[in-house]
């Protein structure tokens, strides 16, 4: 199998996860042929696929989401897609699709979403999409469709719900040009795009339309609405237009048809165009969000305090420096406030009546100083978001009445400190990364009872004793001193990173109190950027009893100890790098057996026979990089018989015959993705440093001689039992046939010669019968009779080969007449004479053969000559003991049989 070096990643953080296959930008050229048939995703983005061939998906009916999007797709060959019949989401966007075919998709019952946008579609089949029944999504922006029918097959689809139709070459959207048989279920549509002058409702097709995107992709133009009857929208709620679209009297034409409208988004318009704008907008009565992106209202009087309404402002990137007392005042029931991205100094001074607040957002400004008064009313308030600013402080009075906050944003400030008697008891997040506090106290945080995740950066970190964490870097949750630990008893996920001077000191645990914090923690991660000596570690692992994830960076100088985890039987992930695991045994991993993911990088592992020992027979996800592994045994991997994911780069392999097995496991084996095989280098032996170990040869390691000697003598002895068998049982059959098959061969000879009867009879006899001949035949078929006789001894001519004289004689005879007795039967050239004449018979069904019996001889003798004696018993033979009391009857016989003109008939007399 060709190794491509694609990874996996877990759908989701659970280790017995499915598992996703990211092939993305790896120059893929088609589609892999190794790639796991239990894949549940499959990531093909930004590579060189140019084709789709039926069968690249065979036997992936497990896929659920596959991704091409960015590769240069030019064709797709019909029934691609048929084994994917469980697939939902399919990407691909971003290629050269020019025409979809009518079985593009066939097989997709199931799929949900369909990106195809970026392609240059001109072409859609009218049954491109009749397989996908299931459709809900489908976007096909960016192409070349010109005409509303080429879309008539995906409004047709019974559970489209959203159509992607933006920067096509469409110059107007009239409903009055479709011919649908029913109206369509469609409730979004993005109709944006520079060519577009017309876009008109005036059939009812779109009875569920809610949402309409219409926009200029690069330039600005007038566009003309015309919808007849407002009934047509009744259901439109959300209306986004953009790049000034329409003119002042268009856009309020438009919102004037909308009864339904609840969320209004205006992107990159020209407020200046549009002064009066928004108190026209304020007064639709079901408005209840209201978007501003990008809309550039700075130095223009913003009326917005009759938006009394409204529960969601957004005016993110609109230059706003200043918003006045009272601009904002009315809005009473607004509960999510976005002014990021502006140029504002200070917290909106209005913000202090909104009581309804429940999402405050104010990242990327410029503000300075947070006061006592900004947040006094906003008791509701649960997320608020202050990302860089210029904010050197914080007072314990800004958050004195925000209760019900739960995430907190100061990161990217200038603080200095941290107050310690902030209370916030319903925080769960809090994030002062990148400010420039260097010295923290465990006091700062004990007014934070529910934190689960707390980002510090790089601090100094002190807590009420002198056991302290020297260094904390990304702490992904809280660190407590040991006196109040707790009351944090909600932490489940912590990373620690330390100075060799702590040695997790500053965890120790001596009070059963304390011990409560961790029997919750499901991820432990400690890192040292020197050799640590991590006495209480064990001690700290014993507490979390449910632990399921454990990392450990550089904290070990030697092994690590045996016993580490036999409190933690849920580990299901563990992670030790840079970790001395020269003379680690199987008993680390006892006490894990449902340990899934296992990572021992730079651990100078130079063997797996403690991993083969440690009976880890739910391993998935087993990565061993940059280690001392230079042969491994192919059997080890039978001891993983879940595994599916193999790392095992940057090992020092030896490239001779104690790896072809392992070698030829990695080719051969469809479960298991050994990531980046292809690429993995010989250190060993000199000759074949830097060569590839997959290009090994390995069949010179199974042909060493044994093989070849096993073979031969296996041959050999079946050869010697064959040849008895056949000596014992099947002599005399052999002997026929062989003798069938040269009278066959020289008949075809003789044909050919067309060779005329020189003789009226060929006898064949048996030189022990010969007195026989001379006495008795002789002097009557040619004495008396007058016949022309063929004999051996006479008229064979000399030195010509026997078999051509046999040969040249029954064929040049009218006749051939057999003299047998059991000297004739055992004779071999006799039995050649009979076999060829035999044949003659068969072969020009002609009475050709009489035969004289000078002995009464049994059948079975008989039984080589089955054929023959099968006519025989039907035709002319003749015995000579039973005419032994009237001779002259019996030569008158044979001179009857020599006269027959040579018909063969199935009812002729026998004479006997």
């Amino acid at each position: 199998r060709q190794k491509h070096g694609c990874r996996f990643c877990k759908v989701s953080e659970n280790p017995s996860a499915d598992m996703a296959l990211d092939c993305a930008n790896r120059k893929i050229e088609k589609i892999p042929k190794d790639i796991p048939t239990d894949a549940v995703s499959l990531n093909l983005n930004n590579n060189w696929m140019q084709k789709i061939n039926e069968g690249d998906f065979s036997g992936m009916s497990k896929l659920r989401t596959l991704d091409l999007t960015s590769n240069q797709i030019a064709h797709v060959d019909q029934g691609s897609f048929i084994d994917l019949m469980f697939l939902q989401t399919l990407c691909m966007g971003n290629n050269k699709l020019n025409v979809l075919t009518s079985n593009m998709f066939q097989g997709l019952h199931n799929l949900t979403v369909l990106f195809l946008n970026n392609n240059g579609i001109q072409v859609i089949h009218t049954r491109a999409f009749q397989f996908l029944t299931s459709l809900q999504t489908l976007d096909l922006g960016n192409n070349r469709l010109r005409q509303i029918t080429d879309i008539q097959p995906v409004l047709q689809l019974p559970q489209i719900t959203m159509l992607g139709l933006k920067c096509n070459g469409f110059s107007s959207f009239e409903t009055k040009d479709l011919l649908l048989n029913q109206p369509s279920n469609l409730k979004e549509l993005d109709i944006s795009g520079d060519s577009l002058t017309i876009f008109s409702i005036s059939t009812p097709v779109f009875p569920y339309l809610q949402k309409i995107e219409i926009s200029m992709c690069f330039c600005y133009k007038d566009l003309q609405w015309e919808i007849p009857d407002k009934e047509l929208l009744r259901n439109i709620s959300f209306l986004y237009l953009g790049r000034s679209i329409l003119s002042f009297e268009g856009i309020t034409k438009v919102l004037e048809s909308l009864d339904s409208l609840s969320h209004l988004r205006l992107e990159a318009l020209k407020m200046h165009l549009y002064e009066g704008l928004l108190s026209t907008i304020c007064k639709i009565p079901t408005l209840r969000r209201l978007d501003l992106f990008n809309s550039h209202i700075n130095n223009l009087p913003i009326k917005l305090e009759v938006c009394s309404q409204l529960t969601e402002l957004d005016m993110r990137k609109s230059d706003v420096d200043e918003l006045p007392e009272g601009s904002l005042g009315s809005m009473k029931h607004l509960r999510s406030l976005n002014v990021c991205d502006n140029q504002l100094t200070q917290v909106p001074h209005d913000a202090r009546s909104f009581s309804s607040l429940e999402i405050f957002n104010l990242n990327y400004n410029y503000i300075l100083e947070l006061t006592c008064e900004d947040f006094v009313n906003t008791t509701q308030l649960r997320e608020l978001y202050l990302k860089r600013n210029r904010i050197s402080q914080v007072d314990y009075c800004v958050f004195l009445n925000l209760e019900n906050l739960k995430l907190l944003d100061l990161s990217s400030n200038q603080l200095m400190t941290f107050e310690n008697n902030i209370f916030l008891p319903k925080l769960e997040i809090l994030n002062i990364n990148h400010n420039e506090i260097v010295f923290l106290k465990m006091l700062d945080f004990l007014g934070f009872q529910s934190l689960k995740q707390l980002e510090l950066g790089t601090v100094f970190f002190d807590g009420m004793t002198q056991r302290s964490f020297h260094k904390v870097n990304k702490l992904d949750n809280i660190i407590s001193s040991r006196d109040k630990i707790w009351k944090l008893k909600l932490l489940e996920n912590l990373t620690v990173e330390l100075n060799p001077q702590n040695h997790l000191s500053s965890l120790q645990t001596n009070y059963s109190r304390d011990i409560m914090v961790f029997k919750s923690m499901k991820r432990y991660t400690v890192i040292c950027n020197i050799f640590c000596f991590p006495y209480q570690l064990a001690d700290i692992l014993s507490s979390m009893g449910y632990l399921e994830n454990f990392t450990a960076v550089k904290i070990f100088t030697g092994a690590p100890p045996l016993g580490m985890f036999w409190s933690n039987p849920y580990l299901k992930s563990v992670t030790f790098t840079e970790t001395d695991f020269s003379d680690v045994g199987p008993e680390l991993f006892l006490p894990i057996p449902n340990l899934h993911s296992l990572e021992l990088s730079k651990c100078n592992i130079s063997s797996l026979d403690f991993l083969v020992k440690a009976n880890l027979s739910a391993l998935r996800y087993l990565k061993l990089t940059d280690n001392e592994l230079d042969m491994i045994n192919d059997t080890v991997f039978k001891s993983f018989p879940s595994l599916t994911y193999l790392d095992l780069d940057n090992n020092p392999f030896t490239c001779n015959c104690s790896n072809a097995g392992f070698i030829q496991w990695v080719k051969d084996n469809k479960k298991t993705q050994v990531v980046n095989a292809h690429q993995y280098k010989c250190s060993t032996p000199v000759d074949k440093r830097e060569s590839l170990l997959l290009e090994f040869d390995v069949h010179l390691c199974w042909d060493d001689g044994r093989f070849f000697y096993f073979i031969s003598s296996s041959c050999l002895v079946v050869l010697t039992l064959l040849t008895s068998f056949i000596y014992n049982f099947l002599w005399w059959h052999l002997t026929y046939t062989f003798h069938l098959f040269l009278a066959y061969f020289y008949d075809n000879q003789r044909r050919r010669k067309e060779v005329l009867h020189r003789f009226d009879a060929f006898v064949s006899y048996n030189v022990h019968d010969e007195g026989w001949v001379y006495r008795e035949m002789l002097p009557v078929l040619e004495g008396q009779q007058g016949w022309r006789l063929c004999l051996h001894h006479r008229d064979f001519q000399p030195g010509k080969p026997i078999i051509e004289n046999i040969t040249d004689a029954i064929y040049g005879s009218r006749k051939t007449i057999c003299v047998i007795s059991r000297s004739y039967l055992q004779s071999e050239w006799c039995s050649r004479e009979i076999q060829m004449a035999s044949f003659r018979l068969f072969d020009e069904k002609k009475d050709v053969l009489v035969l004289l019996f000078l002995e009464n001889i049994p059948a079975r003798h008989l039984s080589p000559y089955y054929r023959m004696r099968k006519l025989v018993k039907k035709r002319t033979y003749l015995s000579w003991p039973q005419a032994a009391q009237h001779p002259e009857v019996f030569w008158q016989n044979v001179q009857r049989a020599l006269q027959t003109g040579g018909a063969l008939t199935e009812n002729a007399d026998p004479l006997t």
